[in-house]
Protein backbone atom coordinates (compact mmCIF):
# COMPACT_ATOMS: atom_id res chain seq x y z
CA UNK A 1 0.00 0.00 0.00
CA UNK A 2 2.72 2.41 0.61
CA UNK A 3 4.35 1.60 -2.03
CA UNK A 4 0.89 3.09 -3.84
CA UNK A 5 1.00 6.65 -2.47
CA UNK A 6 4.35 6.46 -2.94
CA UNK A 7 3.82 6.69 -6.76
CA UNK A 8 0.41 8.06 -6.57
CA UNK A 9 1.15 11.28 -7.75
CA UNK A 10 3.33 9.76 -10.64
CA UNK A 11 0.15 7.72 -11.78
CA UNK A 12 -2.20 10.33 -11.93
CA UNK A 13 0.81 12.63 -13.42
CA UNK A 14 0.82 9.82 -16.41
CA UNK A 15 -2.66 9.41 -16.37
CA UNK A 16 -3.67 13.20 -17.01
CA UNK A 17 -0.75 13.24 -19.48
CA UNK A 18 -2.58 10.68 -21.64
CA UNK A 19 -5.91 12.92 -21.37
CA UNK A 20 -4.38 16.28 -21.64
CA UNK A 21 -0.98 17.67 -21.76
CA UNK A 22 2.24 18.09 -19.76
CA UNK A 23 0.97 21.26 -18.09
CA UNK A 24 -2.50 19.51 -16.80
CA UNK A 25 -0.64 16.86 -15.56
CA UNK A 26 1.95 19.08 -14.00
CA UNK A 27 -0.60 20.98 -12.31
CA UNK A 28 -2.24 17.57 -11.32
CA UNK A 29 0.75 15.96 -10.05
CA UNK A 30 1.75 19.61 -7.81
CA UNK A 31 -1.83 19.11 -6.01
CA UNK A 32 -1.59 15.56 -5.99
CA UNK A 33 1.61 16.07 -4.16
CA UNK A 34 -0.28 18.44 -1.54
CA UNK A 35 -2.76 15.94 -0.89
CA UNK A 36 -0.41 13.20 -0.41
CA UNK A 37 1.77 15.56 2.35
CA UNK A 38 -1.63 16.08 4.08
CA UNK A 39 -3.21 12.47 3.82
CA UNK A 40 -0.23 11.49 5.95
CA UNK A 41 -0.27 14.33 8.23
CA UNK A 42 -3.56 13.94 8.98
CA UNK A 43 -3.87 10.08 9.47
CA UNK A 44 -0.23 9.56 11.07
CA UNK A 45 0.91 13.13 12.34
CA UNK A 46 3.71 12.97 10.49
CA UNK A 47 5.05 13.74 7.46
CA UNK A 48 7.75 11.72 5.34
CA UNK A 49 10.93 13.38 4.13
CA UNK A 50 10.92 12.15 0.79
CA UNK A 51 7.27 13.60 0.08
CA UNK A 52 8.40 17.01 1.43
CA UNK A 53 11.22 16.71 -0.62
CA UNK A 54 9.36 15.96 -3.44
CA UNK A 55 6.21 18.60 -3.40
CA UNK A 56 9.21 20.95 -2.66
CA UNK A 57 10.52 20.63 -5.78
CA UNK A 58 7.51 20.04 -7.92
CA UNK A 59 6.25 23.45 -6.58
CA UNK A 60 9.75 25.14 -7.58
CA UNK A 61 10.04 23.11 -11.25
CA UNK A 62 6.43 22.67 -12.04
CA UNK A 63 5.54 26.05 -10.77
CA UNK A 64 8.07 26.81 -13.31
CA UNK A 65 6.68 24.85 -16.00
CA UNK A 66 2.94 26.30 -15.49
CA UNK A 67 4.16 30.03 -15.22
CA UNK A 68 6.97 30.09 -18.31
CA UNK A 69 5.01 27.34 -20.48
CA UNK A 70 8.15 25.58 -20.91
CA UNK A 71 7.99 21.53 -20.07
CA UNK A 72 12.16 21.74 -19.77
CA UNK A 73 11.63 22.46 -15.89
CA UNK A 74 9.24 19.32 -15.23
CA UNK A 75 11.67 16.91 -17.05
CA UNK A 76 14.66 18.70 -15.05
CA UNK A 77 12.89 17.52 -11.14
CA UNK A 78 13.45 13.64 -11.54
CA UNK A 79 16.74 14.18 -11.86
CA UNK A 80 17.38 16.68 -9.12
CA UNK A 81 15.19 14.36 -6.32
CA UNK A 82 17.96 11.66 -7.62
CA UNK A 83 20.46 13.61 -7.51
CA UNK A 84 19.93 14.77 -3.91
CA UNK A 85 19.26 11.23 -2.82
CA UNK A 86 22.45 10.35 -4.51
CA UNK A 87 24.41 13.26 -2.71
CA UNK A 88 22.72 12.29 0.89
CA UNK A 89 23.72 8.24 0.31
CA UNK A 90 27.09 9.42 -0.90
CA UNK A 91 27.66 12.06 2.28
CA UNK A 92 26.56 9.44 4.33
CA UNK A 93 29.28 7.27 4.56
CA UNK A 94 31.35 10.26 5.51
CA UNK A 95 28.63 11.93 8.12
CA UNK A 96 28.29 9.82 10.92
CA UNK A 97 28.95 6.40 12.37
CA UNK A 98 26.32 4.52 9.99
CA UNK A 99 25.47 5.03 6.34
CA UNK A 100 22.37 5.83 5.24
CA UNK A 101 21.13 2.36 3.71
CA UNK A 102 22.18 0.78 7.60
CA UNK A 103 19.99 3.49 9.05
CA UNK A 104 17.15 2.19 6.85
CA UNK A 105 17.73 -1.10 6.80
CA UNK A 106 19.48 -2.79 10.43
CA UNK A 107 16.74 -3.07 12.37
CA UNK A 108 15.47 -5.71 9.62
CA UNK A 109 18.68 -7.67 8.53
CA UNK A 110 22.18 -7.62 9.98
CA UNK A 111 25.51 -7.51 7.87
CA UNK A 112 29.07 -6.68 7.94
CA UNK A 113 30.54 -2.77 7.72
CA UNK A 114 32.21 -2.96 4.49
CA UNK A 115 28.72 -4.93 3.19
CA UNK A 116 26.45 -2.02 4.20
CA UNK A 117 29.36 0.79 2.38
CA UNK A 118 29.09 -1.16 -0.50
CA UNK A 119 25.70 -1.36 -0.73
CA UNK A 120 24.97 2.65 0.01
CA UNK A 121 27.71 3.07 -2.29
CA UNK A 122 25.63 1.06 -5.15
CA UNK A 123 22.47 3.33 -4.36
CA UNK A 124 24.32 6.31 -4.60
CA UNK A 125 25.39 5.57 -7.76
CA UNK A 126 22.02 4.26 -9.01
CA UNK A 127 20.73 7.75 -8.25
CA UNK A 128 23.33 9.45 -9.92
CA UNK A 129 22.96 7.21 -12.99
CA UNK A 130 19.46 7.25 -12.73
CA UNK A 131 19.27 11.01 -12.67
CA UNK A 132 21.75 11.31 -16.02
CA UNK A 133 19.24 8.59 -17.62
CA UNK A 134 16.32 10.95 -17.11
CA UNK A 135 18.13 13.96 -18.72
CA UNK A 136 19.26 11.73 -22.23
CA UNK A 137 16.03 10.93 -22.38
CA UNK A 138 14.14 13.66 -22.15
CA UNK A 139 16.49 15.43 -24.11
CA UNK A 140 16.85 12.88 -26.57
CA UNK A 141 13.30 11.91 -27.32
CA UNK A 142 9.85 12.68 -27.82
CA UNK A 143 7.94 14.47 -24.65
CA UNK A 144 5.60 11.29 -24.44
CA UNK A 145 8.46 9.20 -24.22
CA UNK A 146 9.82 10.66 -21.53
CA UNK A 147 6.52 10.63 -19.75
CA UNK A 148 6.62 6.62 -20.14
CA UNK A 149 10.07 6.42 -18.93
CA UNK A 150 9.38 8.26 -15.99
CA UNK A 151 7.02 6.06 -15.11
CA UNK A 152 7.66 3.13 -16.14
CA UNK A 153 11.39 2.70 -17.44
CA UNK A 154 12.52 4.50 -14.02
CA UNK A 155 10.01 2.46 -12.20
CA UNK A 156 11.62 -0.95 -13.63
CA UNK A 157 14.85 -0.09 -13.23
CA UNK A 158 14.26 0.61 -9.09
CA UNK A 159 12.81 -2.77 -9.03
CA UNK A 160 15.49 -4.51 -10.87
CA UNK A 161 17.76 -2.68 -8.76
CA UNK A 162 16.07 -3.61 -5.43
CA UNK A 163 15.56 -7.25 -6.24
CA UNK A 164 19.90 -7.47 -7.26
CA UNK A 165 20.39 -5.87 -3.91
CA UNK A 166 18.43 -8.16 -2.40
CA UNK A 167 20.68 -11.09 -3.77
CA UNK A 168 23.44 -9.71 -2.84
CA UNK A 169 22.40 -8.80 0.45
CA UNK A 170 21.37 -12.54 0.83
CA UNK A 171 24.81 -13.61 0.75
CA UNK A 172 26.35 -11.57 3.32
CA UNK A 173 23.14 -11.56 5.94
CA UNK A 174 24.93 -12.28 9.34
CA UNK A 175 22.61 -14.90 11.66
CA UNK A 176 21.29 -13.02 14.35
CA UNK A 177 23.01 -13.85 17.97
CA UNK A 178 19.93 -15.39 19.89
CA UNK A 179 18.54 -13.36 23.10
CA UNK A 180 18.80 -15.15 26.33
CA UNK A 181 14.85 -15.69 26.20
CA UNK A 182 15.47 -17.87 23.12
CA UNK A 183 18.30 -20.18 24.73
Amino acid sequence: MKLLTDFFPILLFFAAYQLYDIYVATAVAIATSFLQVGYFWLVRHRVEKMHLITLGLLVVFGGLTLLLRDPLFIKWKPTVVNWLFGITFLSSQFIGSRTMVERMMSHAVELPDLIWKRLNLSWALFFVGSGLLNLYVAFNYEESTWVNFKLFGMLGLTMLFVVLQAFYMARHIQDQKPTQEES
